[in-house]
């Protein structure tokens, strides 16, 4: 989807981790609660613990998952492997030996949380988007803002990459 309203770096954020998190966006992600943790430690082994932790915590932060599950900043990572007590957190690079487990722990993430496809509502933002321009006057910008916005709040995980049209 080309984006040339979207500045080189706000290309480069969407859909990935820039720079550490604050302390407040740690909290607010990577915080497994007792549902988290009863789903995570549905794995008896620790690599798949960790892999499946780092999903959850990249669909809560960005909207969706992860092209490599592991990408994510190395404060996220040790966050995560400190709560869920792994004494190698090294361990995780085997996560991505398997690569169907980790569609099956996105799968399962979806349902256990509630997460839905971009196909779902993809003619209802369309609408939104349509009655938004027309009544709001927004430009490109605030349009896409926005409705990344209302993805995120409905809980639709985002469409894939976005990038500058080639020519």
């Amino acid at each position: 989807m080309p984006v040339e309203f979207l500045s080189d770096e706000e290309v480069a954020a969407y859909g990935g981790f820039v720079g550490s998190p604050s302390s407040a966006e740690l909290a607010r992600w990577c915080l497994l609660d007792n549902a988290d943790l009863r789903l995570v430690n549905r794995r008896r082994v620790d690599h798949p613990r960790v892999g499946f932790a780092l999903q959850l915590v990249a669909v809560r932060a960005l909207g969706m998952f992860l092209v490599d599950p592991l990408d994510v900043p190395t404060v996220v990572f040790d966050e995560v492997a400190g709560q869920l007590g792994v004494a190698d957190p090294s361990c995780v690079k085997r996560y991505l030996g398997r690569r169907p487990t980790r569609f099956d722990h996105q799968g399962e993430i979806c349902r256990e949380y509630g997460y839905r496809p971009f196909a779902q509502v993809s003619a209802e933002l369309e609408r939104w988007v349509a009655d938004r321009s027309f009544t709001a006057g927004e430009g490109p910008k605030a349009l896409f803002d926005g409705a990344v916005g209302w993805l995120r709040k409905r809980q639709v995980l985002l469409p894939g990459e976005i990038g500058r049209a080639h020519v």
